[in-house]
């Protein structure tokens, strides 16, 4: 038979068989657009700014539907009772992580982000109590945190006032408590590994929204052959899981096991307890994957999110000088912030949940998955079926914050001036997935925002009417466009 008839056919039946699998696999599925034959949806997605183009698929098929990312259906949650009723009601049965096979090439299911099973509950359980034990939510932290915040004005005032382009600096503030909590030690900002450990993490971040990289997710057998962003991806996460190896074998070398000086030692003193059980999920590969994971959640999303809500306060010059006032009014000059002085100080908490609200740094989450067939809304949605809970949709819901699109404080302010708390502020998303560094990123972008408030005025280079704050990128994390301030002393 002539190759190219062989050829032919041999598509033909992957076609009709990729036809039968996508119709036979939908069962009972939430509705949804109809997809094509391996492509799935993809073509009806605009990569530049999926959230956006889910919106509009939930106008037509409502709060629960389905799409095709290539052959595999995943289901989209959009508005808050759907999430609310999935990730909170249904906490347990929609708990799982669906693989990301661009970071499963370095991660191989261990860590906390994107673990399951025993690992993941094993691994986050200890994660948990572990930060809390070195102050996660209490002063010990809470002090490492100022002294960044020090260090922070510092690196500002050498810029003398002239301006400047911020993100390296307010990427190396929550990247070095970070380093606190996991090797004990702050980095000089002109320390070049420190420079490095950054630079890779920041590309990572930037990287996961290319094209590229979301092809290769969808159809695996790429990454390999696709040149592209994929394989920087994981040469960076390469690199960092041997930076953070080497001082793991120097915490090796002088581990006392009654006196823990950080994570590493916490993690490697678990794994002494447990050396005799087979089945610990306490193993120097698994402590890698996770002190990588807390690098790559606990830097890039709070300096990507203190660097937006500088750009915001620009854009709005008012609400920089009433959160200054305030600042003034109940810390003054003499003392750090703390973050007690928090609850005196209602505008500035409702900036800084606002910053969160507008800037939807995560528009839909990390993917979960099913961990079981779930009856839900009268569908069957089958066992280890991917799930996109739209926390856009619940940030920007026009019932609990009327516009919005806007940038408004009020949003999280009562008619006395005084703080609204809402069960639709999702930044970290909700239920058992939560990002397990909520409590710090929430001290950080507080304790960080108000200390540089306090000691500069923030200055434009173009009239505020000429800022632009819509993202750079919108793909699976929101980036702001890059700008240059004058951070000018008071």
């Amino acid at each position: 038979m002539d190759p190219t008839v062989v050829l032919v056919l041999c598509l033909s039946l992957l076609l009709l068989f990729s036809l039968w699998k996508q119709s036979h696999g939908r069962g009972n599925l939430p509705p949804g657009p109809t997809p094509l034959p391996i492509l799935g949806n993809i073509l009806q997605l605009g990569f530049k700014d999926i959230s956006k183009s889910l919106t509009k698929l939930s106008e037509v098929y409502g709060p629960v539907f389905t799409v095709y990312l290539g052959m595999k259906p995943t289901v989209v949650l959009h508005g808050y009772e759907a999430v609310k009723e999935a990730l909170i009601d249904l906490g347990e049965e929609f708990s799982g992580r669906t693989i990301l096979p661009v970071n499963h090439k370095v991660t191989k299911g261990l860590g906390v982000i994107f673990s399951n099973g025993k690992t993941w509950k094993h691994t986050r359980r200890f994660s948990l109590v572990t930060l809390r034990n070195f102050g996660m939510g209490k002063r010990s932290i809470e002090e490492r945190v100022q002294e960044e915040a020090r260090c922070l004005v510092e690196e500002l005032r050498k810029t003398n006032a002239s301006p400047c382009d911020p993100t390296f600096i307010l990427g190396a503030a929550p990247c070095n408590v970070i380093c606190s909590v996991i090797f004990q030690n702050r980095f000089d900002y002109k320390d070049q590994q420190f420079l490095n450990l950054m630079g890779k993490i920041n590309e990572n971040f930037r990287n996961g929204n290319v094209l590229s990289v979301q092809l290769c997710n969808m159809f695996p057998i790429l990454i390999d052959y696709l040149p592209g962003s994929q394989k920087k991806i994981i040469r960076n996460d390469t690199y960092i899981k041997n930076y953070v190896l080497e001082k793991v074998k120097e915490h090796q070398e002088s581990l006392d096991i009654n006196n823990a000086r950080d994570f590493i030692d916490c993690f490697l003193i678990k794994m002494e307890q447990e050396k005799h059980n087979p089945q610990s999920e306490f193993t120097i590969e698994n402590l890698l994957i996770t002190v990588l994971d807390l690098f790559a959640a606990g830097t890039e999303t709070t300096s990507t999110t203190l660097r937006y809500g500088l750009l915001l306060l620009l854009k709005h010059p008012e609400v920089a000088a009433k959160m200054q006032e305030e600042i003034e009014r109940v810390i003054g000059r003499d003392r750090s912030p703390c973050m007690q002085d928090r609850s005196q100080m209602p505008y500035t908490d409702a900036v800084v949940h606002e910053i969160q609200r507008y800037i939807d740094l995560v528009p839909n989450s990390a993917p979960h998955a099913t961990l079981c067939d779930v009856k839900f809304r009268n569908y069957i949605i089958p066992k280890g079926t991917t799930i996109f809970p739209s926390l856009s949709s619940v940030l920007n819901d026009n019932k609990e914050f009327p516009n919005p699109k806007e940038f408004d404080p009020g949003h999280f302010l009562d008619k006395s001036g005084n703080f609204r708390k809402s069960d639709y502020f999702v930044p970290f998303s909700t239920g058992k997935r939560a990002c397990v560094g909520e409590a710090l990123a929430r001290m950080e972008l507080f304790l960080f925002l108000t200390t540089i408030l306090q000691n500069f005025k923030l200055k434009s280079q173009v009239d505020p009417e000429h800022i632009d704050t819509t993202p750079l990128v919108s793909g699976i994390s929101r980036v702001p466009r890059f700008y240059k301030l004058s951070f000018l002393p008071v």
